[in-house]
């Protein structure tokens, strides 16, 4: 019996009831964003209860990390699907994603019902600038992982022009993959099967949802974002803002900032931004609606992928494909910065916070979450002094 197999049967699966109380204590303690989810989950998960071997583990993420959606909410899924099937599934994602739209609903109320005043407008006004600290950290984070070749740093640059010359976010994303994986297939003179596969994999993402009032034009939209977004959380920021407020009409830029921030204040999936939007364009309804569509199609994702999880981690093509939505990932997130930056940097209170806070994550290795609560509180005092 080989070493791998003698590992794989050591590990006890849990009872639905231990999977669903530890994800549920998950959603509640994981700030941070998907980076930190997902140490979270190893060091639990991993080393702490042998719940998943190491090997498994790293399967498990690759293949998140290829499909589109939010990558540590596929990761909870697909540990809950490796370890109880699919009850196991639906019981990890769920119990992962109750706690932060909860917690999001609420802090939707209050806006709603006193975002007019002061002190909200304050602390409002404090994390704004921290939120776009925490945004450029994340994209030189994830800048020095995804630019591996001159050519992805060729192709960023350029879905970063495209960006600021009006493109879509959809072409620009799967425009840019497209590119980078059709490269690899003249490289690599590939087989008939081979393209197949590739435009098997891009034909879906053509399609877009009309634009519908109401609850069920949230749903499409937001089923689409889930559909659609590929890397890091940050990068739904310029979906959202593409389709919701220059598109739509839905959202001014300063309530898609205040969602923003609102996300970054709370733990749980980064995607949970999506329950506060809902909220403020349908209340309580149009945040379960927004929240049920944009994790939809992660469940549908792993529930399809599971089983091919070997398989998908060992296609070249598909690394091609995950190497080009990363660059135009970074380059999305880095238009969406500029222009939620506009926004946020308003003076120079906001603008010396916005440094001090980038210097702050740069230089030392601090949990985001303090940083914002410090914003919080900056926002707040200018207001109680008047300053603001």
């Amino acid at each position: 019996m080989s070493q791998a197999v003698v590992e794989e049967t050591a590990i006890a699966a849990p009872s639905l009831n231990h999977l669903a109380k530890f994800f549920l204590k998950l959603g509640v303690v994981a700030f941070g964003g998907p980076a930190a989810h997902i140490a979270m989950m190893e060091d639990e998960l991993v080393r702490r209860r042998h719940w998943v071997s190491s090997e498994d583990f790293l399967d498990l993420l690759a293949v998140s990390n290829l499909l589109p959606g939010p990558s540590s909410t596929e990761l909870a899924i697909f540990i809950g699907y490796r370890l109880r099937g699919f009850a196991g599934l639906l019981l990890a994602g769920i119990c992962f994603i109750l706690p932060a739209f909860l917690i999001v609903g609420i802090l939707a109320w209050a806006y709603v019902r006193y975002g007019g005043l002061p002190a909200v407008a304050g602390l409002l006004y404090g994390v704004k600038p921290v939120v776009i600290a925490i945004v450029l950290q994340a994209l030189w984070r994830l800048g020095k992982s995804a630019v591996k070749t001159r050519t992805l740093a060729a192709m960023g640059v350029m879905a970063l022009v495209a960006c600021f010359l009006g493109a879509s976010p959809l072409l620009v994303l799967f425009g840019t993959a497209a590119v980078i994986a059709l490269i690899y297939a003249i490289r690599q003179r590939p087989t008939v099967s081979t393209m197949s596969a590739f435009f098997v994999t891009s034909m879906p993402v053509a399609a877009s949802s009309p634009a519908i009032a109401g609850l069920a034009g949230i749903f499409l939209v937001f089923v689409k974002l889930g559909c659609i977004v590929f890397g890091s959380g940050y990068v739904l920021l310029a979906f959202l803002r593409a389709d919701l407020v220059v598109h739509r009409h839905w959202l001014t830029e300063a309530q898609l900032l205040d969602s923003v921030a609102v996300g970054q204040v709370t733990p749980g999936p980064v995607f949970t931004t999506a329950t506060f939007i809902g909220y403020l364009l349908g209340g309580p309804t149009g945040a379960i609606v927004a929240t049920a569509g944009i994790f939809a199609p992660a469940f549908v994702f792993v529930a399809l992928a599971g089983p091919l999880v070997r398989t998908l981690r060992a296609s070249k093509i598909a690394g091609m494909l995950l190497d080009g939505l990363n660059v135009a990932s970074l380059a999305l997130m880095g238009y969406v910065t500029y222009q939620l930056a506009r926004s946020a940097v308003t003076d120079w209170p906001t603008l010396t916070l916005e440094i001090i806070s980038a210097a702050v994550l740069f230089t030392l290795r601090i949990n985001s979450t303090w940083l914002i609560a410090a914003g919080a509180l900056f926002g707040l005092g200018l207001t109680l002094l008047g300053k603001q």
